[in-house]
């Protein structure tokens, strides 16, 4: 106990004094929310990783999954690495980072306003964005929780409250760029970390060899006399695998926070480095994660008071039996991964609100002359009150996160179901198809809001019929055919305009 107290304190004081020793560079709002454009491709390609994969991940995910699908839930972390990190860098990362620096564009409400020339667009995704990033929040906050209780014995309740105000601290300090910094210091800790816990796990059942064929001698779900599924390639469920796929890795290229990365890198050289960084980072934490649940079921479950499986004690019961100092580095492994996933979140909410709510500033397209012009001084006061109401956004999206964390309604996987469908489902495609096709029209933007948000909404208020984990790839899915179709049959923005935010491209 006294090694993973020790461990964990160490740990909160390095991500509060980073919080401190970063509060000069986020005076201003583009320092605050995008480190000034400048941050490199290592701390990039880290916030980028340690943002997708949290608690979620690796408590909820792996273990739900692991449990359903045995060892070819490995599929899902080689998909997040593969189209999560890989494919989403090279379909988004340039042409992200050159347009939004473009049109002066500072959160993915405030593309979709100035790149499809409305402010209502704006002002609707900024809503969404905030309403679907809480259930998200309260997921990590249950992963990390769970977690907790089981290596250190303290009520969940004291555990979510605790973790929320060091995260506060150091995000309300420093901004994006103590995020980025302590996104990297927290990236090396989940990669040793995810590596020796394995290898724990695997080494307590007898090796890798002996722990798959436990697996392969268990009986499937759906057909008790049948052997063997859990330790298939592509396990018992594999058109349900695909599902949890799609959502888990498509998702990440149409999430406010995930996207903003793009928003902050120096360079295009600095995005190609940052691909590779991110990919393998991702094949080594997210593939290591679902490999490790696969061997849920070799270790008792924990059966919840209604006498189903408490999926979300899965991993924990897997590690309650390795030694004292694993413990401590699994706790310390969660806690970064959720730290820097709840940082990320509470920095996108705030910032979405406070520029797109709060204080929408009306701005010329590029190449257009702006009317009047702002005093200095008066400027300068303006950007300290936003970074300001910012902070104070910070905490309230934290404290509204938290009810929902103190009473969570359901697993973690289907929260990030429900947060990742509409949220995905709604801005994924347009925003892709705006950085390539001029011919997207806002209305086409606005049904693929309605058809995000709606069918997430509808399937949750019906009870679920469809699971929230395929509604969210449907809907992510679905999104693009909806956009196309739609950009066919109505007005075109003017087309001066739209060459006008593509001349970025060209450069």
């Amino acid at each position: 106990m006294f090694i993973k107290v020790i461990l964990t304190i160490i740990f909160l004081v390095v991500m509060v004094g980073v919080g401190i020793y970063s509060r000069k560079q986020a005076s201003s709002v583009d320092g605050f929310v995008l480190g000034g454009r400048s941050v490199g491709p290592w701390l990039t390609a880290f916030a980028y990783g340690t943002s997708y994969f949290s608690a979620v991940v690796f408590v909820g995910y792996a273990g739900q999954f692991g449990w359903k699908y045995g060892l070819s839930a490995t599929w899902i972390g080689v998909g997040n690495a593969v189209i999560g990190s890989l494919l989403a860098w090279l379909l988004l990362g340039r042409r992200t980072k050159l347009m939004t620096q473009h049109i002066e564009s500072r959160t993915m409400p405030d593309f979709f306003g100035t790149r499809y020339e409305s402010q209502q667009l704006r002002v609707v995704a900024s809503v969404i964005a905030f309403v679907f990033l809480i259930p998200y929040t309260a997921g990590v906050y249950k992963g990390i929780s769970t977690l907790f209780e089981m290596g250190f014995g303290i009520p969940y309740e004291y555990c979510v409250v605790a973790m929320a105000a060091f995260t506060a601290v150091y995000v309300i300090f420093g901004g994006y760029k103590a995020t980025a910094m302590n996104d990297f210091i927290q990236g090396i800790i989940m990669l040793f970390g995810i590596v020796t816990v394995i290898a724990a796990v695997l080494n307590a059942q007898g090796g890798f060899t002996a722990a798959v064929e436990k697996l392969a001698h268990l009986p499937s779900d759906a057909d008790p006399s049948v052997n063997g599924g859990f330790a298939s390639w592509l396990g018992p469920d594999p058109w349900g695998l695909l599902g949890v796929v799609i959502l888990t890795s498509l998702g990440t290229m149409g999430l406010p926070q995930m996207v903003g990365k793009f928003y902050s890198i120096t360079d295009e050289k600095a995005i190609r480095r940052g691909t590779i960084i991110s990919t393998v980072f991702a094949f080594i934490v997210a593939g290591g994660c679902y490999f490790l649940g696969g061997f849920g079921r070799l270790y008792d479950p924990v059966i919840a008071s209604n006498g189903k499986i408490a999926f979300d004690s899965i991993v924990p019961a897997m590690l309650v039996t390795l030694p004292d100092a694993l413990i401590a580095l699994v706790v310390l492994l969660v806690l970064s991964a959720s730290m820097s996933t709840l940082a990320s979140l509470v920095l996108t909410s705030s910032s979405t609100m406070t520029l797109d709510l709060i204080y929408r500033d009306k701005k010329a397209l590029p190449g257009e002359v702006e009317e009047g012009s702002i005093d200095d001084t008066v400027s300068e006061k303006v950007e300290r009150r936003k970074v300001v109401v910012m902070r104070v956004l910070i905490v309230f999206f934290i404290v509204i996160s938290l009810m929902i964390a103190l009473n969570p309604p359901t697993f973690i996987a289907q929260l990030m179901g429900i947060s990742w469908g509409a949220l995905a489902g709604a801005f994924l495609a347009p925003f892709m198809l705006g950085l390539y096709w001029r011919g997207v029209t806002p209305a086409a933007v606005w049904a693929c809001f309605i058809w995000g948000v709606g069918l997430t909404v509808v399937n949750m208020l019906l009870d679920n019929p469809i699971n929230p984990i395929n509604c969210g790839a449907i809907a992510m899915v679905g999104g693009f055919p909806i956009v196309w179709l739609v950009s066919l049959v109505t007005r075109k923005l003017p087309k001066a305009d739209v060459d006008r935010m593509f001349a970025c491209y060209k450069k």
